[in-house]
């Protein structure tokens, strides 16, 4: 059973309001931080329109930033593969990202990922808010510590409780587990197999959400 918590406020205290297009459109736009002045674009969140789970990432890749699509990079390709050796059909579900711009700093002429700052997650928190008002899910994901932060503050953390599904402030189940980009970091160590196979039974208790 979910277990609850009182201690931490998700990072979305207001958000917006609309529907996805409506909230597309205003987010590539938006100026709510100064990550907008260096990505290429917004790359707001993507899939089923009636998605009973959503899952959240950190923040959008290069890749992604040069697409406009979220999950579409080499994580993005791992967690496809996790999903569907899962029994999960990623176009049932809805993916998107904490922070909905590419922030990162240039080595040469590659652009290097930096982690976002907590000002920066919960200026962007009103996105995601917007989205899980307007879908209603039966079931969160946070992929990684950002997500995880946004979505129930500092109360939990991926280390101590990756696998768990506890309840948010909100009222949704949220699954913790980790992001798909740090199994790549780590694919060459010897835990690697084990570890993606711990990853693909998370993602595994999705399916009673989307099927119940």
């Amino acid at each position: 059973m979910p277990q609850k918590t009182t201690a931490a406020a998700p990072a979305f205290q207001e958000h917006a309001h609309g529907d996805l297009e409506r909230m597309h459109a205003e987010a590539a736009e938006c100026q709510r931080c100064d990550l907008y002045r260096d990505a290429t674009q917004v790359v707001f969140g993507e899939g089923a329109g009636n998605a009973r789970v959503i899952l959240v990432g950190e923040q959008p890749g290069d890749r992604e930033d040069a697409l406009g699509r979220p999950f579409v990079g080499p994580a993005g390709r791992f967690l496809d593969a996790c999903l569907e050796e899962a029994g999960i059909d990623r176009e049932a579900c809805y993916l998107t990202n904490a922070v909905k711009h590419f922030k990162f700093k240039r080595l040469g002429k590659r652009r290097i990922h930096q982690k976002p700052n907590a000002g920066e997650v919960r200026r962007c928190a009103w996105w995601i808010g917007g989205e899980i008002e307007r879908l209603r899910p039966k079931l969160l994901v946070a992929l990684g510590a950002t997500a995880t932060f946004t979505l129930v503050g500092k109360h939990y953390a991926v280390t101590a409780d990756r696998g768990r599904i506890v309840e948010t402030e909100i009222g949704v189940p949220l699954l913790i587990t980790v992001h798909p980009s740090s199994l790549l970091r780590t694919r060459d160590r010897p835990e690697a197999l084990q570890e993606r196979a711990r990853f693909v039974v998370e993602l595994g208790k999705m399916k009673r959400f989307i099927d119940g």
